[in-house]
């Protein structure tokens, strides 16, 4: 009987042990070695010389870039994932309806976040908005001759990305999709039967009952914008232009770590973004006390 149970134990010790393996080589190693880089000077060419606290001090003393990063990053956040959350309702909302075609529109509304951090999609943005893009020939038909690059003027360009941010919106669109299908139609006909509108019935049932999903979509679009890199990348050529306007904290870790190799100032920066995401989901979630309701809460 004990040998049995050493055998089934070792059965399990196998199996795991890839994940167990994968995680401490290629996660748990990594974020350590770059809490150890961040106190150093480190170019990847010589051995790393201990700073202490000189990055962190550097950050927000004299690299006068961080604030702008920050700035811009904070930005596309604070403007993107609502936007992106409330397009992704909508159309979910849409789609809730009973149609023959619903899963044809579904697959073809989620495209766009299977491919939507790719490079091509990127240089398609470009070509787009564009001083000789899709848009300003799309506005000439209307009379409105601009020869404006909505990607090279400092007022739109962060915005253009942005509007990329909101067109990937099918996997929020997917889950607020499900989330929507589990809202009992009890509770529409009882509200259609005392008289409420369906403004009344979307602020009085559809949102509360979807709090929890909002919750989620939020926590997750939230942490997923402050990882934006790609379409940064691409659409500024890896400078952040025009005017930094581009220029996402990502992006800008990226440049001092790969183009000026101060991999040891690079991982302070990333270990302060960890920080900042880090406090923005605690505070999700504590507000979340206030706004999201739970359908077996007080049972």
């Amino acid at each position: 009987m004990n040998k049995l149970r050493e055998n089934e134990h070792l059965t399990g010790y196998v199996f795991t042990a890839p994940f167990v393996l994968g995680f401490l080589v290629f996660t748990l190693y990594p974020i350590l070695s770059s809490l150890y880089y961040s106190f150093t000077d480190y170019n990847l060419y010589e051995a790393p010389g201990w700073l202490g606290l000189d990055n962190y001090q550097r950050m927000f003393t004299e690299d006068d870039k961080i604030a702008k990063s920050m700035q811009v990053t904070f930005t596309y956040v604070f403007a993107s994932v609502p936007l992106r959350l409330v397009f992704a309702l909508f159309v979910a909302m849409i789609l809730n309806t009973a149609t023959r075609a619903t899963g044809i529109y579904r697959s073809a509304f989620y495209l766009p976040s299977l491919i939507g951090g790719s490079v091509a999609v990127a240089i398609m943005w470009q070509q787009i908005f564009g001083d000789q893009g899709l848009l300003n020939s799309a506005l000439s038909l209307f009379g409105i001759h601009s020869t404006t690059s909505w990607i090279g003027s400092p007022s739109t360009a962060l915005w253009t990305l942005i509007a990329l941010s909101i067109w990937q919106f099918g996997s929020s669109m997917i889950i607020f999709l499900a989330g929507l299908k589990n809202i009992p139609r009890d509770y529409y006909e009882a509200a259609s039967v005392d008289g409420a509108n369906s403004v009344y019935r979307f602020f009085k049932i559809t949102l509360p009952m979807l709090s929890p999903i909002i919750l989620f979509n939020l926590t997750l679009q939230t942490i997923s914008a402050f990882m934006t890199f790609t379409p940064a990348y691409i659409i500024s050529r890896g400078e952040g232009g025009p005017l930094d306007q581009t220029l996402l904290y990502s992006l800008y870790l990226y440049r001092k770590a790969f183009s000026h190799f101060e991999m040891g100032y690079a991982s302070a920066m990333a270990w302060i973004m960890l920080l900042i995401v880090g406090v923005l989901t605690l505070l999700i979630f504590k507000s979340s006390t206030r706004w999201v309701h739970y359908e077996t809460k007080g049972d």
